[in-house]
């Protein structure tokens, strides 16, 4: 009896050694993982760190690429370089110079497709294409950008000859200076490249055919 009742206590005190280490083992591991947790080391703190690395200005996509001063561009040549292409297209069987006539010429290759560029533009930044019919006159009657009123459109349409080379000269060369005051002040205040490139090459051609005109009309 004195050695089954030393056997009973020999392997009840080994199981309660077990038990108690098996105890202590599950707390140290729940202690280092709640350390890891709060030390941010742990895989949850891993996965996000790209996430937080991403943020800021630098991955902001939601900027304009555009500002005021290129829609205010945008929406005034295009009304602007649709009353040149109107000009250029009386000259085709008004004019009498074949210098103005391919001058003319030239002037609507240029400005028609720049047009659809303009427009597209607007379209895509969600901003209002203007009207087909607001490419004349300014407020009071007065001209603005150097477009052309209501009533010097018709005396030009009227025109024949070298009446016509006459005026659609003078009146063209007022009209490229407005151009160019406009594409300057894209070039100074705008955003968005594409625009400013396009007043950049307003600049240059419309300059050239300034001083060209100037010539014919011997100006210069």
């Amino acid at each position: 009896m004195t050695v089954k009742r030393s056997l009973i206590r020999r392997t009840t005190a080994v199981a309660a050694t077990a038990t108690a280490a098996l105890v202590l083992a599950a707390c140290g591991a729940k202690d280092g993982a709640d350390d890891t947790a709060h030390d941010g080391h742990g895989a949850g703190s891993t996965a996000s760190a790209p996430a937080s690395a991403s943020a800021g200005p630098s991955g902001d996509t939601s900027r304009a690429a555009h500002n005021a001063a290129d829609t205010a561009f945008a929406q005034g040549m295009v009304p602007h370089h649709r009353q040149a292409v109107e000009m250029a297209a009386l000259a085709a069987t008004r004019a009498a110079s074949a210098e103005v006539k391919a001058l003319a010429e030239e002037i609507r290759k240029a400005q028609d497709p720049e047009i659809t560029t303009l427009s597209g533009w607007l379209s895509s930044w969600g901003e209002q294409v203007p009207a087909a019919d607001s490419g004349h006159g300014g407020h009071s009657g007065h001209p603005m950008s150097g477009m052309m009123t209501g009533e010097e459109m018709e005396q030009l349409a009227k025109a024949s000859g070298k009446a016509f080379d006459t005026a659609f000269l003078e009146l063209m060369v007022k009209h490229h200076e407005g151009a160019v005051a406009m594409a300057r002040t894209e070039q100074s205040d705008g955003r968005y490249q594409p625009a400013k490139d396009m007043a950049a090459a307003i600049v240059g051609s419309q300059s050239a055919e300034i001083t060209r005109m100037n010539g014919l009309l011997g100006r210069n």
